[in-house]
């Protein structure tokens, strides 16, 4: 154990401690101690496990901070760590040395535009417990290769780049969990060109990661997300987000949650590489788009409330095997004359299920939010040139212009849906509406509801049986 005041830091914010603590950390005595104080750093503390062996740094319960006040990461942990998890893929050396190395209970803050939190490369069961990390770029930034990260009770807030960066990172077995996220201008957990496996995201509240508390000029239209998963050279699996606050406010290209996956080749599906995935009693809200998938493959969505989605509570694009249901997709009554109105899209995907939604429009039937971006939608469910689509128990309430439009769709069916308006005056024109072809499809015993132009309008090749209009069953 090393005292850091025992190699000459100072802790008062002004003199340079980088030498002092480099030295206590290359002495490899294991827990590295920081008391009370603020303790300024030019550059990098350098924690190579395979040489200085077992290391973790502490705090004192967060009564001690680090000020980086020079480019890069404060702290680097640096492992050699090479191969899989399994029992067989670990050297003797890596037990000996390298194993779970644990930075808490401290503070780390930037004070050069490019200061980074933690840099974390090769390391077996890196751990981050009790860390706070604000005003850097980058708050942890994983690359190469790590496996069984653990990240609980942390907070990572106002930094101009990611919250946790997954970037062309070998991942497995991981959990971020019980943390603070948020006001992390590109995003608050952000995977890129990675290899991910079993990585669950829960118990967390991420907020806020976008432009908007930062106000860099012309950066409010850059992609961002409280989760944001695009697999680009990777792929991205077997993962969970689970229990937590997603929320944010509206920014242009903004998700809460965003996967993207890999596209079509010459008409046929490919591998996507991203799928896998649950996401679960979550509270999501007040973005441009809720939750939206591009390109993936099995992914499930349930028991979540999603709310005040700008343009669509959940967009999903080509792509198959996607179960929702059932969630409740509405607005938040508090906001009153300030609602927003819902909805929901899935485009050129296929063999798809919705479940037990309760999808509901605002009040309005249109945004009342000053400045929203006009909502630009035909119905508050919309399956546009998808296949093998099955859509049973829904409840789609106050739809405007429409409740559900289906267009070019085959081999789909609707049964025990209830597609209705109860505002006075109905805003809603017609319930249902059928464009294009619908060959092999059937709606069944649903309550259709009529609009001020109709209820139901569908093409000759789509089978209307026990449905009940206005309560006159046909």
């Amino acid at each position: 154990m090393s005292n850091v005041r025992d190699f000459g830091a100072i802790g008062d914010g002004k003199a340079d401690d980088t030498e002092a603590i480099q030295h206590a950390i290359d002495e490899g005595v294991g827990l590295v101690e920081f008391p009370r104080g603020d303790y300024r750093l030019t550059s990098t503390l350098t924690i190579d496990l395979a040489r200085v062996g077992r290391t973790g740094l502490d705090g004192a319960g967060g009564a001690a901070k680090l000020i980086m006040a020079g480019p890069g990461p404060a702290v680097f942990l640096k492992g050699t760590h090479a191969k899989t998890a399994e029992p067989g893929g670990f050297r003797p050396s890596e037990w000996q040395n390298e194993r779970m190395p644990i930075v808490s209970n401290i503070e780390i803050e930037g004070r050069h535009p490019e200061a980074d939190g933690l840099k974390i490369v090769g390391v077996m069961q890196p751990t981050l417990s009790g860390v706070l990390v604000r005003e850097v770029r980058t708050a942890v930034h994983l690359t190469s290769r790590a496996r069984n990260l653990v990240i609980d009770g942390c907070h990572f807030y106002n930094n101009t780049g990611v919250g946790v960066h997954l970037d062309s990172v070998n991942l497995h077995q991981s959990i971020i969990a019980d943390s603070h996220i948020s006001y992390c201008r590109l995003g608050g957990i952000r995977i890129e060109n990675s290899e991910i496996r079993n990585l669950q995201i829960t118990g967390n509240d991420i907020e806020y990661n976008n432009n908007r508390a930062h106000g860099v000029k012309g950066a409010d239209g850059e992609p961002t997300a409280e989760i944001y998963i695009d697999v680009g050279a990777g792929s991205v699996r077997e993962g969970t987000i689970a229990s937590n606050t997603i929320q944010a406010t509206a920014s242009p290209n903004g998700s809460n949650i965003r996967m993207i996956g890999t596209g079509e080749h010459e008409g046929e599906a490919v591998n996507h590489r991203a799928g896998m995935w649950t996401i679960s009693g979550n509270l999501i809200g007040s973005q441009r788009t809720n939750v939206h998938l591009t390109s993936v493959r099995g992914v499930v969505i349930s028991g979540n409330y999603i709310y005040s989605g700008h343009h669509r509570n959940l967009l999903v694009e080509s792509s198959r095997n996607i179960v929702v249901g059932p969630n409740c997709f509405g607005h938040n009554p508090d906001y009153r004359k300030r609602e927003l109105a819902t909805g929901i899209r899935f485009v050129d995907c296929q063999s798809c299920n919705l479940t037990g939604l309760l999808i509901e429009d605002a009040a309005a039937g249109k945004h009342t939010v000053t400045d929203a971006e006009p909502i630009q939608r035909e119905a508050l469910l919309e399956i546009i040139r998808c296949r093998r689509m099955n859509l049973s128990g829904l409840q789609i309430l106050d739809g405007t212009p429409r409740g559900l439009l289906l267009e070019d769709c085959h081999d789909t069916v609707i049964t025990g849906c209830t597609i209705i308006d109860n505002r006075e005056p109905r805003l809603m024109q017609t319930a249902l509406v059928w464009r294009g072809g619908g060959s092999g499809s059937l709606v069944s015993g649903s309550r259709i509801g009529r609009g001020t132009q109709g209820d139901l309008e569908v093409p000759e090749d789509v089978t209307v049986t026990g449905v009940v209009r206005d309560g006159e069953p046909k």
